[in-house]
């Protein structure tokens, strides 16, 4: 009997990748996947099931399927790719340079003007006369 190709092995080194890389190419650029990237965990948990799938199809059944090498290969390398992808997104995207001249917390803001929705323009010490505080909401981003 002719042993077939093991499919899911591939697929989920495939997937693996997919996820890998789409976060730099495409979730990136949107805030509620570039913060938490929860589509890319998904992902790689939908990578691991094909993996191990395909694991089990290669070692419960060697005369049927093959990938018994290829498939713990590519295992290793996609879970070198999950590491690798974890460690850079929580650890090394930390290690961004402090900004020292940034306002804290408490701290009074300095005076400036800006458009309003409108395009009309608002100055700080013209909200502060007719209101006793102002939110001001500083967001850094990663440049």
């Amino acid at each position: 009997m002719k042993r077939s190709w093991n499919a899911w092995v591939w697929a989920g080194f495939g997937l693996t990748l997919v996820a890998a890389f789409s976060y730099m190419f495409l979730f990136i650029w949107f805030p509620i996947t570039r913060d938490i990237p929860w589509v890319n965990f998904l992902l790689f948990i939908a990578a691991g099931w094909l993996l191990a799938v395909g694991l089990k199809r290669a070692y419960g059944q060697p005369e049927r399927y093959r990938g018994k090498v290829s498939g713990v290969i590519l295992s290793v390398v996609s879970l070198a790719l999950i590491c690798m992808f974890c460690y850079f997104t929580f650890v090394v995207s930390k290690d961004m340079p402090a900004a020292a001249n940034a306002p804290r917390a408490g701290q009074h803001a300095p005076e400036f003007t800006l458009p309003d929705a409108g395009g009309k323009p608002v100055a700080l010490s013209e909200l502060l006369k007719t209101h006793k505080s102002a939110l001001l909401i500083f967001y850094r981003g990663y440049w």
